[in-house]
């Protein structure tokens, strides 16, 4: 990547730039590695029924119960992380989420199963926060949604890519006496558990500590992060957690999540019946394309949001209100025109996280900023269990599959709606993005 430019200070760029190619990197590639990790269950559904009688109820209560345990455990697990720094607490969570992820090829109840996704839940709480806590930590506002843009491709990657690397290792079935999803969890839990000891050697805590960075580079970076942070409205948690603007920003994030895992969790069986088949490698690579479409989107339109930073929230709502439109005519379309609005749908909704992630950090700060970002994705966690269950029983209360999808599509144009609600907040100074 070439040297930052975003602001007039050299030592400052230089250090953004020295951040970027040490962290962003590992941002991508561990939040490439949870996401495999938290979706490939949907991949070992069907032999799991069939070898160890995994009920259909089981199986939904097992895979929403880990957003419940998320939800749970995400405000403590970030002030742990604000306690003990980035380091450690990002190495833990990434090892202990490889390890039980990898554990779960060994199920053999539903019980064992729902235990196991409940505890996977609470090893990944505090990742996903603590990733965005160490982005505020390191980069300033005018370059951080590109940052965060980055790491955030992680989901459509894994979404594109993880479907024919789950369905190969599905086909280990019977190597050395054990069942292909067996060797689909335990291959696909081990990369979390290397990188997250590489990670304990890699991260410093904050940038007084860094390692790849000279006394110059870090006096600048700390001035310019402590003077945004001293521009904040909201200075500690208690207050946090009171204030409006941080459950507007709650409530924005789960709307957003509504929309990501009510179509994440039924596009594949979506896609087959929209191909008049049943669902198999073909319908698995047809259902990847939303996915390699959005990762463009969320590659692109971030920085289009950093170079035009006053227009952030235009542009989040445009991102929105997009969605909406996709998912409303993937409801009454034919497969063509269908797998084209779902693809719109999801560049909208995942390029407009990345931008989302840039507020809170306007807000609050400190321990505060964690709480806050820890609240934000409980909330998140909370509506992505309810997404699949609003979906269902929408469409079991009208009688018609695409009752779900419309109702997702008002959802998203409420969450378009608040968003637009931040315009008369504070706004983002600044204009430069970085190039790589």
């Amino acid at each position: 990547m070439k040297t930052i430019t975003a602001y007039d200070n050299p030592a400052l760029n230089s250090a953004i730039t020295k951040s970027w190619k040490r962290l962003v990197p590992l941002m991508f590639i561990l939040y490439f590695i949870a996401f495999i990790d938290r979706v490939n269950v949907g991949f070992a559904k069907e032999a799991m029924q069939v070898d160890i009688g995994l009920s259909n109820s089981a199986f939904a209560l097992g895979a929403g119960i880990f957003f419940a345990a998320y939800a749970l455990f995400g405000i403590p697990a970030n002030l742990i992380l604000n306690k003990i720094g980035a380091q450690k607490w990002l190495s833990i969570t990434t090892v202990l989420w490889g390890v039980l992820s990898a554990l779960t090829g060994l199920v053999q109840t539903e019980t064992q199963f729902i235990v196991l996704r409940f505890l996977l839940g609470l090893g990944e709480a505090g990742f996903y926060p603590g990733i965005l806590l160490l982005a505020s930590i390191y980069f300033p506002n005018k370059v951080r949604a590109s940052v965060v843009g980055i790491f955030v491709l992680g989901v459509p990657l894994a979404l594109t890519l993880g479907s024919p690397i789950s369905g190969a290792l599905l086909e280990m079935h019977g190597f050395l006496g054990k069942p292909g999803w067996f060797w689909m969890f335990f291959i696909e839990g081990i990369p979390a558990v290397i990188m997250g000891v590489f990670a304990w050697f890699w991260l410093d805590d904050t940038p007084a500590k860094a390692r790849f960075l000279n006394d110059e580079e870090k006096k600048a970076l700390i001035a310019q992060l402590q003077q945004e942070q001293r521009q904040t409205e909201t200075s500690n948690v208690g207050t946090a957690l009171k204030s409006l603007k941080v459950w507007h920003l709650a409530l924005i994030y789960g709307t957003i999540q509504i929309s990501v895992y009510g179509l994440m969790f039924f596009l594949p069986s979506q896609v087959a019946s929209l191909m008049g088949s049943t669902l198999g490698f073909k319908e698995s690579l047809v259902a990847a394309i939303p996915w390699a479409c959005s990762a463009v989107g969320v590659y692109y339109i971030p920085r289009l949001a950093d170079k035009m930073p006053a227009r952030r929230v235009l542009i989040s709502v445009i991102c929105m209100l997009a969605a909406a439109l996709g998912l409303f005519v993937s409801a009454w379309s034919g497969p063509v025109l269908a797998i084209a609005a779902l693809s719109l749908s999801a560049i909208g909704f995942l390029s407009v996280q990345p931008i989302f992630w840039t507020f809170p950090a306007q807000i609050v700060s400190g321990s505060a900023l964690a709480a806050s970002i820890g609240f934000c994705t409980t909330m998140g966690a909370f509506c992505s269990f309810l997404a699949p269950l609003i979906r269902v029983e929408v469409d079991a209360f009208f009688g018609n599959d695409s009752a779900g999808l419309v109702a997702l599509s008002l959802i998203t144009v409420c969450c378009a709606l608040l968003i637009a609600a931040l315009a008369g907040r504070k706004a983002t100074n600044g204009v430069a993005v970085p190039h790589h």
